[in-house]
């Protein structure tokens, strides 16, 4: 076992301390983030931003009787301004209150953490072991995990296609716990030979201005800001709002080189409030509103990967503008068919659109030319704890990608019987410009059948229950709007 994973299951279990007391695991690791980050500071010699009455030594040496008030002292003043100069401390912090109830608990945590083996002094030790606890929250909490969790194998695959560049501007507009921007960091740093060559006023870039996101779950928003700091990243363009709202039309949320992104699905509580979502301003649920942001927000020649579930490949009315709004402003040159499974929610299906933002404000004709769609859901196994996803999984698929992210590597369409087809835009024009095709036998509505614990089958028909309701809900909420008196989508802005 790798030094990271055997911290990660250390960690892990001492969630036994708490569970007792009915900490769920969301809980437990927001808990945990408090603790690791004093306890991280200790450990790089970094506590300078930190109080001395607050550092770990201090909690460490506090009597049993007298830690759970220091403690919650410290999450207070950590995270008040007025007290902390730090920015990122305090929005680490910021808020922050424990579940924890008994002195003896917290006595016996603070030990176990300060007993464990940090076997590196670099930072991303902490950061590979702070992503393997969200990874395991999200396999222990189905319901809703994938709402700020993505797997980490399709953000990886994802990431090595779109190739990000050093000196490109990133965006996340769902950032979740931070996946997306955390990998595109790593993936720089490994294939960019002059990466740590950059000027200073490059690297300042790269730590500060490169990566930008925004989410809209306070809880989340900290396992965010602690995520990236594990892994040495400070950016100052993260925000805690929601896209949808007018925050998604800040500056620094428009002309990205690239937007990789998960975003939420499902019913949103209304429609958009910002003003320039001209397609979707009515539409009540996240999926198709989140796509036209991503549509906006790219620059002229940006590039694009986005999870999407089915719905947005075939819905009518709106559905229909946005994909003829999107493949007339985009090149959108790829669609990967998702297996059923490998999110943590289950029963959800859902696709990746890669595009390319066309070089000029409102083409006069499609960028679109054609489209290349990879079947990698038909016919294949059931995943779950015992098959989990692999990046191997995916690897006929990145082979017949190509290497150019911009989706223009020579291609070969593997006929019916292959995984891999070209339709041109006139072919799909015939289809009423519905992007939901297929050409394999589709199993996986079974796909269930193959799981093997009640939890995970418990899980995969909420899923599609949730998933039903979501759509009908979406569905009246459309024909209300339209009842009431469509707004005029313009052809061309």
């Amino acid at each position: 076992m790798n030094p990271s994973a055997d911290l990660v299951n250390k960690l892990w279990r001492l969630c036994a301390l708490l569970r007792k007391d009915g900490v769920t695991y969301q809980q437990y690791v927001t808990e945990l983030t408090y603790l690791l980050f004093l306890k991280m500071a200790s450990e790089q010699k970094d506590e300078s931003r930190i109080p001395e009455a607050y550092r770990w030594g201090a909690l460490k040496s506090a009597s049993q009787t007298e830690v759970l008030q220091r403690y919650k002292q410290a999450l207070m003043d950590l995270g008040d301004g007025t007290k902390v100069a730090d920015r990122s401390v305090v929005a680490i912090f910021q808020n922050a209150a424990t579940i924890i109830r008994t002195p003896a608990n917290l006595r016996q945590l603070v030990d176990a953490i300060d007993g464990l083996h940090w076997y590196s002094a670099d930072r991303d030790a902490f950061g590979d072991a702070y992503e393997g606890l969200l990874q395991k929250m999200a396999e222990e909490t189905k319901r809703g995990a994938g709402q700020y969790f993505t797997p980490r194998t399709l953000i990886e695959v994802m990431v090595a296609l779109m190739q990000p560049r050093p000196g490109e501007v990133i965006q996340d507009p769902a950032a979740g716990t931070g996946g997306f921007l955390i990998a595109a960091n790593s993936f720089m740093k490994a294939a960019s030979d002059d990466y740590f060559e950059l000027s200073p006023k490059q690297q300042a870039f790269q730590l500060q201005q490169a990566l930008r996101g925004v989410e809209n779950v306070p809880d989340t928003f900290r396992l965010l800001l602690m995520n990236l700091h594990l892994h040495a990243i400070d950016p100052d363009n993260l925000d805690l709002a929601d896209t949808l709202s007018p925050a998604g039309q800040r500056p620094q949320f428009k002309n990205a080189d690239l937007i990789l992104t998960n975003p939420p699905f499902g019913p949103a509580g209304g429609p958009p409030t910002r003003d320039d979502l001209t397609i979707t301003d009515r539409v009540s649920s996240y999926q198709l509103p989140f796509v036209e942001h991503c549509i906006r927000a790219l620059r002229l020649g940006g590039r694009a990967a986005i999870v999407v579930p089915d719905n947005v490949l075939f819905d009518d009315g709106r559905g229909k503008l946005l994909r003829q709004r999107l493949m007339s402003w985009c090149n959108l040159h790829t669609i990967l068919r998702l297996p059923t499974g490998i999110f943590y929610a289950q029963g959800v299906k859902t696709n990746v659109l890669f595009f390319t933002r066309a070089d000029e404000e409102a083409p006069t004709q499609d960028a679109t030319r054609e489209v290349w769609i990879y079947d990698a859901r038909s016919g294949a196994p059931s995943y779950g704890k015992t098959n989990p996803f692999k990046a191997e999984d995916l690897a006929d698929f990145v082979s017949a990608f190509g290497d150019d992210p911009f989706g223009g590597a020579p291609r070969t369409d593997q006929g019916p019987e292959g995984r891999f087809r070209r339709f041109t835009r006139e072919e799909i024009a015939a289809r009423a410009d519905n992007l939901d095709i297929a050409w394999l036998k589709d199993t996986s509505a079974d796909a269930e059948d193959g799981l093997d614990t009640p939890e995970d089958i418990a899980a995969a028909i909420e899923g599609h229950l949730k998933v039903a309701l979501e759509e009908i809900a979406a569905l009246v909420a459309e024909l209300e709007s339209d009842v009431s008196g469509p707004a005029m989508v313009e052809a061309a802005e």
